[in-house]
């Protein structure tokens, strides 16, 4: 099919590109991004008068439930809701049962995504089997398979010399190492961050050492092996400290954090309020506002949705012990939006966040509009009032802390390799 999207607003940070301009598409891919082109006759025109056109959203982590959790969502289910939020390319952790750490999960997982024809599905390859912690998965049978990068999931490597073994076998194999940092004997005995709001809930508390203890490990093994990681998720101020002088030293490393954690504090559990119930747990004020600081400042260069969708019996019961997550498919553009709304990012940084810079941390052809690239594109009504009701969620999980709130822009359309996959009615 040929494709025109004309008169919108053209956004493109890979290439600093903001202006109005028509988008040819043919074969599911642009061919020019001009005023016109000759001799091109479009079998559909959209018009985009008054939109945000962008590339295709980037996640870098998101549960699908699928294999093994499908009472809770599937493949199917969550990539309607991946593009119903403009997310053209997604990344799944490894911790699905089975884990991925065969090339048969992978082969499996891309087969369904590809049978649902929405997004690109990117598998994680597990970095030690079961995610036991204990021996080293065959990435390099992972890596033949497709897998896009390695990780341990949720669950932590205690053994630091296992952590070390399987960063240099990361490095041998050029696969990006994603890590959720956490030091377990800090953090298993707590649901929530440690401080005023935990302790007069009589919560447990999940200290921010539990975070940075483990982010200083990783930092030094990652300097010793020369490894390229990444940080998913970060939650604390001094972590991104961290992360800075890193950086400013030459280490090859960069760090995401979820749209949630840039909103929400520990305010936000209120009065056992399961739904904000997250890992890592939503901390200060302060570290919420310092979070936005990193983004502005480039230190953090990736917002996630870090999507969990759970049943509706995983948020009932007492506080701690209801499962962590949040279902964030559908509000990450919303969220990360009205940071610009607040003042907290310009609209290039916010779109680079969701585009070129995750597409950058994975190392893909992805996140930019330009001629030659996929179509895959992100149409935004930046005029659609609209307020956050998750049971009208596509995603087969409900759970979200945003019920009620009111958001400024919308996702009109989106494209997959030039195929028009969601359209708001």
């Amino acid at each position: 099919m040929k494709l025109r999207i004309t008169n919108g607003r053209v956004i493109d940070p890979a290439s600093q590109l903001d202006a109005q301009l028509d988008i040819f598409i043919d074969d599911g891919k642009i061919i020019a991004m001009s005023d016109h082109l000759d001799n091109f006759i479009a079998d559909q025109t959209i018009d985009a008068s008054n939109h945000i056109v962008c590339p295709g959203l980037i996640d870098l982590s998101a549960r699908l439930r699928e294999p093994g959790q499908e009472h809770a969502a599937t493949i199917d289910s969550e990539t309607q809701a991946a593009v119903k939020g403009g997310i053209t390319t997604l990344c799944v952790p490894p911790d699905t049962a089975p884990v991925i750490d065969t090339p048969a999960v992978i082969e499996l997982i891309e087969d369904r995504a590809k049978k649902a024809g929405r997004t690109m599905v990117l598998t994680v390859g597990a970095l030690t089997q079961h995610l036991e912690g204990e021996y080293l998965s065959e990435m390099l049978a992972l890596k033949e398979a497709g897998c896009i990068a390695v990780s341990n999931g949720l669950t932590p490597i205690k053994n630091s010399l296992v952590q070390r073994r399987a960063m240099e076998y990361a490095a041998t194999l050029d696969l990006t190492f994603f890590i959720n940092a956490s030091d377990p004997s800090l953090a298993s005995q707590g649901c929530a961050h440690e401080g005023l709001v935990s302790t007069r809930l009589g919560l447990g508390g999940i200290p921010e050492e539990a975070e940075t203890i483990a982010v200083t490990r990783d930092l030094l093994l990652i300097e010793r092996t020369g490894v390229r990681a990444h940080f998913h998720n970060l939650s604390t101020s001094r972590a991104v400290d961290l992360i800075k002088e890193a950086r400013e030293k030459g280490l090859n490393v960069t760090a995401d954090v979820s749209a949630h954690h840039l909103h929400l504090s520990e305010h936000d559990i209120g009065n056992y309020d399961s739904l904000s119930h997250v890992l890592p747990p939503l901390r200060s004020t302060r570290d919420r506002e310092l979070l936005q600081q990193a983004v502005r400042e480039g230190v953090i260069t990736a917002i996630s949705s870090h999507h969990q969708p759970l049943d509706n019996d995983a948020k009932l019961g007492p506080f701690a012990e209801t499962t962590p997550g949040i279902s964030g498919l559908e509000t990450l553009l919303a969220l990360t939006l009205k940071l610009v709304d607040d003042d907290e990012l310009s609209l290039q940084q916010a779109i680079a966040s969701l585009t070129c810079h995750p597409a950058d941390i994975l190392g893909i052809e992805a996140g930019q509009l330009k001629v030659g690239a996929q179509a895959d594109i992100c149409i935004i009504n930046t005029d659609a009032h609209h307020e956050c009701r998750p049971e009208h969620f596509v995603s087969a999980g409900k759970n979200s802390p945003f019920s009620g709130w009111l958001f400024n822009n919308e996702v009109q359309t989106t494209l997959f390799s030039g195929n028009i996959v969601y359209q708001k009615g």
